[in-house]
């Protein structure tokens, strides 16, 4: 009941309001529910009398968390269709951070939170952690494709870093075995856990210069369970491993930091152990048609030296070979022939060219000249040619052409008359 002042007189009594029907009531607090700060509300606390109803709705209490008795408490639902995209199942006691709105429930008078989303306490933590994490390691090209390394086409040893008791490993043998039995070294680890970074780190590193190719897997989870894979402690390893790695972690959807450092990420760990190793039916089918084009080429070849060989042999038979030599003989006897001829002619010609030249330098002999009557006189070894070269008493040498003579000139007379 409601009492008002007049600014004219004393306080009097005033009238009551007409009272509210209940739904009325119910419509005015819907209203001021309206207010957007309550449409959009993200708020943390402890799961408590927790319901998965058969429906698929899902209906809890929020409270705050370490509260004890006097803690305050909201009322929560979360409706199928939301409730479905759960990555996790909650649990009484669970912290957790949920985003909704807050809505009147009619029939019980009271408000509560419908829950459209929903996430362990502290994950909006490992999100951001996340984020500085994998920009550290792209600023140190631990992502670069540059640093990606082409898988061997026929390994000899695979080695598998994963949980030694899951699917996960069986699932790889069964493809390798099935496909390309080779040898496969396992390094188990933990494979989700708040110390397993540390374990997965080593067992890469355990495989060093064992394998040459390393499968690191993990089946499906949630972001919280595979958050171990983005530890910068494993994307050190796997980048430092002298192996090429192929990831297989999660499912398809899920891409860890691990996934980017690693040189091939494959979407399942099947699928993995496919590209580590070929499909002997697939090389068995290849080997065939290299058969089959090998020989065709062959056959090709062999006709090919047939004809060669047929060519040769009509070539070479008796009667034509016979009549190759006895045509060779022919012309080698033609040749012989204007051979000698030319030799001949040859030789004549020279014959008579030395003749004139020896009737030309018998024509010039001195010793000719002498035998027709003349003489040669010599003065000290030198010829004398003239008289003006003699006085009397010279002894000469008078050269004949069968001998010669010391004579003493007696007398010389230079106007030519004896």
């Amino acid at each position: 009941m409601d009492w008002f002042n007049t600014p004219d007189g004393p306080e009097e009594k005033a009238t009551p309001a007409a009272p509210l029907l209940v739904s009325e009531l119910s419509a005015i607090i819907s209203d001021l529910l309206d207010d957007p700060r309550l449409q959009d509300v993200r708020v943390r606390g402890e799961v408590t009398n927790y319901k998965h109803h058969g429906s698929g709705h899902r209906y809890f209490s929020l409270s705050e968390k370490g509260g004890g008795s006097t803690a305050a408490v909201i009322k929560c639902v979360m409706w199928r269709s939301d409730a479905d995209r759960l990555a996790f199942r909650p649990e009484e006691g669970m912290e957790v951070v949920v985003t909704g709105s807050v809505t009147l429930y009619a029939p019980h008078g009271a408000y509560q939170l419908r829950v459209r989303s929903m996430e362990k306490a502290g994950l909006g933590e490992k999100y951001l952690l996340l984020e500085k994490w994998k920009k550290e390691l792209a600023e140190e090209g631990l992502f670069s494709q540059e640093r990606k390394r082409d898988l061997p086409a026929f390994p000899v040893r695979i080695g598998v870093v994963t949980s030694e008791t899951g699917a996960v490993i069986h699932d790889i043998r069964n493809v390798i075995t099935r496909r390309y039995p080779v040898e496969i070294i396992i390094s188990p680890t933990a494979v989700q856990g708040e110390e397993a970074h540390g374990e997965i780190a080593a067992a890469i590193r355990r495989l060093s210069g064992l394998v040459d190719v390393v499968i690191v897997a993990r089946g499906g989870g949630s972001f919280e369970d595979l958050f171990s894979f983005n530890h910068p402690e494993v994307v050190r390893a796997i980048a430092s491993c002298p192996a090429p790695v192929v990831s297989a972690i999660g499912h398809e959807v899920d891409v860890t930091l691990a996934d980017l450092a690693a040189d091939i990420r494959a979407p399942t760990p099947s699928a993995a152990a496919e590209l580590v190793v070929p499909d002997r039916n697939t090389l068995r089918l290849q080997l065939m048609e290299l058969r089959d084009l090998m020989g065709s080429a062959l056959l090709g070849r062999l006709a090919w030296a047939k004809e060669e060989i047929t060519g040769l042999r009509d070539r070479l038979r008796p009667r034509r070979l016979a009549q190759k030599i006895e045509e060779r003989q022919q012309f080698t006897a033609d040749l012989a022939e204007r051979l000698e001829r030319a030799v001949s002619t040859r030789l004549e010609r020279d014959r008579l060219l030395l003749a004139g030249m020896r009737m030309a330098l018998e024509s010039h002999n001195p010793v000719a000249v002498l035998a027709r009557g003349f003489c040669v006189a010599e003065k000290d070894g030198t010829i004398v040619n003239s008289t003006g070269r003699l006085v009397e008493k010279d002894r000469l040498r008078l050269r004949f052409y069968d001998g010669s003579s010391q004579v003493i000139v007696e007398r010389v007379n230079h106007d030519g008359n004896v």
